[in-house]
């Protein structure tokens, strides 16, 4: 090992022996500790393979992504030790931790097997991986100072200091304002015993919106407050408010390992009690009505939980018989009898559609562009009402909840049957990030990982979990790259099932057709990706165990061998002519014997049914059957590529 290794080296004990001894003391929380639990065990092995599937499905389960294995490893450390950038990326995605100044953040850059992981690592700063709610608290506490669109509904002052501030916000944080709250929900007004510092009121209520502590408490000029009676101030109104983490969060705000644990920590607080109240309030509350009677709600604006606007969702009518007649269907959608005698002919009640109304605020309904776009406007959706506005939203009641909770609380924890329609949501409501989770989602637990096996096993069973031209066409629709590339290699590596298909043809077709002004010389996005995906479906057998090198090797020492025996067989052979011996026949029984059963060789056949020598040849001559049918593809499309 080089100086510079054992330097490396070196630092990193003495960086463990530091934080052990911290974390011992009781100074800093153990961040990465000891999971010996199987669903842990799990996890660790799906990121030491690749298993994008897996390791999704263990996080949405709630496995601590951060916990180490009894050999003192952590899933990211695995993932980015074995090379799988996909896994890596998604574990950082989810919050996993990677600080350069920790021990395990070091232990990671350290062990990454590339630098294109590396650099990933190291793209992931404090804001990224150590706090994936920020973006939470950065909303919740930019609305202290939002003037437009005015989302406030009570004026809460202690001495001369006067903040605009929500409702709900203040119940679901704090148990003084829950209570008093409940008992008087139409107060606009609050008044908090005076003489208390102006800056002590303004750091309680940025703690209840999640914002940072602040890092002096010198009070302004001309206020007459010292530094000690602020602080004395903030401890007397913690109390009062019933916020205890208030003060402790100023106290460790000198230390940065400190305060980073105790700012995610009163987050995640923050965000529990925000979900908490999410759920007992607006799902709680939420109304499910005839889709023809929606107008007839009238939800008055002062209401027990404070919500200023009505979201509305129509379920899906499915019809439970096939074969009806639009005459028929149109006859069940709108409930009204079609021909003489329909309605007493009919046995069957006809089920009316629902509709389902959410409760909801706009003060984080604003996370959405869209939203905020519409509130921000002069239209009927942004006015204010004796009776809350409906707005309908389209989508289902099911995504419609799941674009809720991710707005309350940051939480996005849906399966695989819903994630298209929650793509679509996202994309249609501009939630950059929700869509981004749906794309993981369905390039995770559709197969994404696309491992030799994983195709081949569907390939063989001829069934597969998602319908891949409808993915590839959304992920045109929302403009999601991810999907897109995923919709490629998955393909790619199923190829033999889809390419004498008539909707990969018209999938391809539809592909060349998204470039305006085609000429010949453009490519086929889809086609050239499905193209590179497959010459990486190929070379993967060998390069990843650097076969190529040994089958080159044993070739020639083969041929070598073959050239050697030739050699012996025409010195043993020599001056036989001479003497006139003639080769003795072989018997016609001997020509025709069946091999024995224990020299039977399994036959390998290419996808034209040719016999194949052996695996490698089977792929080198299945991959150019594959191209030459993607050529044939393009000519039978008249298309140039």
């Amino acid at each position: 090992m080089s100086d510079r290794g054992l330097l490396r080296k070196d630092q990193l004990e003495v960086s463990l022996h530091n934080e052990k001894k911290l974390i011992k003391e009781g100074t800093l929380k153990d961040e990465n500790p000891l999971d010996l639990s199987e669903s842990f065990r799990v996890l660790c092995n799906a990121c030491r393979t690749g298993d994008l599937k897996v390791c999704q499905e263990k996080i949405s389960e709630g496995v601590n992504i951060n916990a180490r294995d009894q050999f003192d490893y952590t899933p990211l450390i695995l993932a980015s030790l074995c090379g799988h950038y996909e896994v890596a990326q998604l574990l950082l995605d989810s919050g996993a931790l990677c600080e350069r100044d920790t021990f395990q953040g070091e232990r990671c850059l350290y062990n990454a097997l590339n630098d294109r992981i590396r650099n990933l690592l190291l793209e992931y700063d404090y804001s990224k991986s150590t706090d994936p709610l920020q973006p939470l608290a950065a909303h919740i506490s930019s609305l202290l100072t939002r003037e437009h669109p005015q989302t406030s509904d009570i004026v809460v002052t202690a001495d001369d200091e006067s903040l605009f501030l929500h409702k709900f916000i203040l119940a679901a944080r704090s148990p003084y304002f829950k209570q008093k709250l409940s008992v008087s929900p139409s107060s606009s007004t609050w008044k908090l015993p005076n003489k208390v510092p102006p800056q002590a009121f303004a750091a309680a209520i940025k703690y209840l919106y999640l914002g940072e502590p602040p890092r002096e408490l010198r009070s302004g000029p001309g206020t007459g407050f010292t530094e000690s009676e602020v602080f004395a101030g903030i401890d007397k109104i913690a109390k009062y408010l019933q916020i205890h983490g208030l003060v402790d969060s100023i106290i460790d705000s000198g230390n940065r390992r400190i305060a980073r644990q105790r700012r995610s920590a009163e987050v995640a607080k923050g965000r529990d009690q925000l979900e908490t109240w999410f759920r007992e309030n607006i799902i709680a509350n939420k109304m499910v009505v005839e889709t023809s009677k929606v107008n007839e709600v009238k939800w008055d604006r002062d209401n027990a939980i404070f919500a200023d606007v009505l979201l509305r969702a129509d379920e899906t009518l499915v019809e439970e018989e096939d074969g009806l007649s639009a005459s028929q269907e149109d006859s069940r959608r709108s409930s009204i009898p079609v021909g003489p005698g329909a309605s007493a002919t009919s046995s069957e009640p006809i089920r009316k559609q629902k509709s389902v109304l959410f409760p909801a605020h706009r003060a984080m309904l604003l996370r959405s562009e869209f939203f905020l776009t519409m509130f921000s406007s002069p239209f009927r959706e942004a006015q204010v009402t004796e009776h809350l506005n409906i707005i309908d939203v389209d989508c289902s009641p099911e995504v419609l909840e799941i674009v809720l909770t991710f707005l309350y609380t940051e939480k996005a924890d849906f399966g695989l049957d819903v994630a298209v329609d929650v793509l679509f949501a996202a994309d249609l409501l501009f939630i950059e990030k929700l869509k981004a989770k749906a794309a993981v989602v369905i390039s995770s637990l559709g197969s994404g990982n696309v491992s030799q096996a994983e195709a081949a096993k569907t390939r063989e069973a001829g069934e597969e979990e998602i319908d891949i031209y409808d993915i590839i066409r959304a992920a045109w629709l929302t403009r999601v790259q991810r999907l897109e590339e995923f919709g490629a290699r998955y393909l790619a590596y199923r190829l033999e099932a889809h390419i004498d298909s008539p909707e990969f043809a018209e999938l391809i077709k539809e592909s060349a057709n998204r470039i305006q002004k085609r000429q010949e010389t453009d490519s086929i996005e889809l086609l050239d990706d499905i193209r590179f995906y497959l010459s990486e479906r190929f070379r993967l057998r060998f390069d990843d165990a650097g076969l190529e090198e040994m089958m080159e090797e044993e070739t020639e020492k083969e041929i070598e061998k073959a050239n050697a025996m030739n050699e012996d067989i025409k010195q043993i052979t020599n001056g036989v002519d001479h003497l006139g011996v003639e080769a003795m026949p072989v018997p016609q029984e001997d020509q025709q014997k069946p091999p024995r059963p224990h020299e039977h060789v399994p036959v390998i056949r290419t996808l034209d049914g040719q016999i194949a020598g052996d695996e490698f040849d089977s792929d080198a001559i299945n991959y150019q059957i594959l191209l030459d049918k993607l050529d044939s593809l393009l000519e039978r499309l008249d298309l140039d590529a």
